[in-house]
């Protein structure tokens, strides 16, 4: 029984099955690009929807002007931002990554449909209402977490 190696020490790389996780993007740039295409389409579709039930008909052309400003606003304040302070919370840190998001979001709906700051903040609260509800079903449909 001593001569049989524990799993935990079993390199599966010096077997030669190679790594048991790949990634295809190897985590660099094409990982952030791609994040932030992903992130900027997601938030467009589900502005679309909320501007379409809170104003009416609505080009969705203004969807995509704002779709990125959240998406890099959350990308590099979730990456870089938090990390970089050693005195905020893992907690406080996602606080502060929701509320900046929120912010540049209200402001690019605001300047992007050219609504006054009180529909503007009502729409970015039907925006987050839409998108943490097609977030959690996509993620209960495909199990991204």
């Amino acid at each position: 029984m001593d001569s049989v190696a524990p799993l935990s020490t079993v390199d599966p790389v010096a077997l030669g099955l190679g790594p048991l996780q790949a990634d295809p993007t190897g985590g660099g740039l094409a990982a952030v690009v791609v994040t932030f295409l992903i992130a900027s389409l997601f938030y467009a579709v589900t502005l679309h929807l909320a501007a379409t039930f809170f104003i009416g008909d609505v080009p969705s052309q203004r969807a995509a002007y704002v779709g990125p400003v959240p998406a890099v606003v959350s990308i590099l304040l979730g990456r870089y931002g938090v990390e970089s302070v050693g005195f905020v919370s893992p907690s406080l840190g996602v606080l502060i990554v929701l509320g900046a998001t929120l912010l540049a979001d209200g402001i690019a709906i605001s300047v992007s449909y050219r609504i006054s700051a009180k529909p503007a903040a009502a729409l970015t609260a039907l925006h987050f209402a839409f998108a943490a509800i097609l977030g959690f079903a996509l993620n209960n449909i495909f199990g991204f977490f």
